[in-house]
């Protein structure tokens, strides 16, 4: 069974749909990368399986539940499915470390000696062993989003969404982060990422899919979007990003 199963979701912001039937399976582990212009719905898709955005249609199911039943608190489902954003969001008057710590303290009552030694060992394996006790004025873009992506997995989610968590980075940043995220896939994270790194995306993804007007196109294999597009809006896509 698919960890994660989208069925003909939909989603309004007033008389616009963003989403329009979008249907998406992930298996347990994989790697799936949404690729597509901005405004196409690959973020608000993100926030829609995170549950920040009620679905006006359609299901989405988690390990063969639905989750976005409106009358489902959505505080269980979003300990267990972490969102990563372009803005790093980290709180400026608090040490990385102690950002990292604030939502396990808070959802799970743990201290934070009893944190420490856990948030040690993800600041270490993520190159950032030496910052913790920084404050995100004191990071580089590229050190910030690491600590954002710690503090994501200090929820111990068995899914991460990244909604194009590279784009505010400069250039010479952006591989760290990536690193990170191969890291992830290395050790088995099942993973949605929305990217404009298209060479990331051919390398790493499992699945890629190409989303356009708030509907899935194509998707497939890296090697069949990149190396063959069948739809002539993929080709078109590709041409002016490549």
């Amino acid at each position: 069974m698919p960890k994660l199963v989208l069925s003909g979701v939909r989603k309004r912001f007033a008389s616009a749909e963003v989403l329009k039937g979008i249907d998406l399976e992930v298996r347990q582990g994989d790697m799936v990368c949404l690729i597509g212009a901005s405004g196409s719905g690959k973020s608000t898709l993100l926030r829609c399986i995170n549950l920040l955005e009620p679905i006006d249609d359609g299901e989405i199911r988690l390990d063969g539940v639905d989750i976005s039943d409106p009358e489902r608190d959505p505080q269980p489902v979003r300990q267990r499915i972490g969102l990563v954003f372009q803005s790093f969001n980290l709180f400026p008057h608090m040490t990385a470390a102690e950002n990292a710590m604030l939502a396990p303290r808070r959802v799970k009552g743990l201290s934070r000696e009893a944190l420490r030694p856990e948030i040690t060992a993800l600041f270490s394996r993520f190159g950032l062993a030496d910052r913790m006790d920084h404050y995100p004025d004191q990071l580089s873009g590229g050190q910030q989003q690491r600590v954002a992506i710690v503090r994501a997995l200090a929820m111990k989610p068995e899914i991460m969404l990244f909604d194009e968590i590279t784009s505010s980075l400069d250039p010479e940043l952006v591989g760290e982060v990536l690193d990170a995220v191969r890291e992830l896939k290395a050790e088995g994270m099942t993973m949605v990422m929305a990217t404009h790194e298209m060479g990331f995306a051919r390398e790493a993804a499992d699945r890629v899919c190409f989303l356009d007007g708030g509907r899935i196109l194509e998707e497939g294999p890296p090697e069949a979007i990149f190396s063959a597009p069948r739809n002539e809006r993929t080709r078109a896509f590709l041409r002016r990003v490549l």
